[in-house]
């Protein structure tokens, strides 16, 4: 939690000294047939949902209340990006970062879901037949 709120609130970009190399392993990528889409939006978006998740699903296994697991990790999203654009001139608050943001966590919440449906499936078929 404590890098997830260093790297929210880091006063640039955490990613401006890695835009070259980023920028030149696309181009790569692009010339081996990735497609175009696969752009720095979409690297981004993608980073945003993968470094979420894990708060969903910490926040659904620690409330074990999955509905306001998802409801938290959106708002702790918005505050983020509002923190962002209210202190740190130098970050850029968009709606897309909220919207990967909160997307992750949900994403964060299933797997805890699919997690407990796969443990509650094994202790099923573990217990004896009375």
């Amino acid at each position: 939690m404590l890098a997830m709120v260093a790297i929210a609130f880091w006063p640039v970009p955490v990613d401006s000294s890695a835009g070259p190399q980023l920028a030149w392993t696309l181009n790569w990528l692009h010339d081996h047939g990735v497609p175009a889409f696969v752009n720095y939006e979409f690297v981004e978006f993608s980073a945003n949902v993968l470094f979420f998740m894990p708060l969903g699903f910490f926040l659904a296994a620690g409330l074990r209340r999955p509905i306001t697991a998802g409801i938290l990790g959106i708002l702790a999203s918005s505050l983020i990006e509002l923190g962002q654009h209210l202190f740190l001139p130098n970050r850029f608050a968009t709606f897309s970062d909220v919207v990967a943001n909160s997307l992750g966590c949900m994403l964060g919440v299933a797997v805890w879901l699919i997690v407990c449906r796969i443990q509650s499936n094994r202790m099923a078929r573990k217990a004896p037949i009375s």
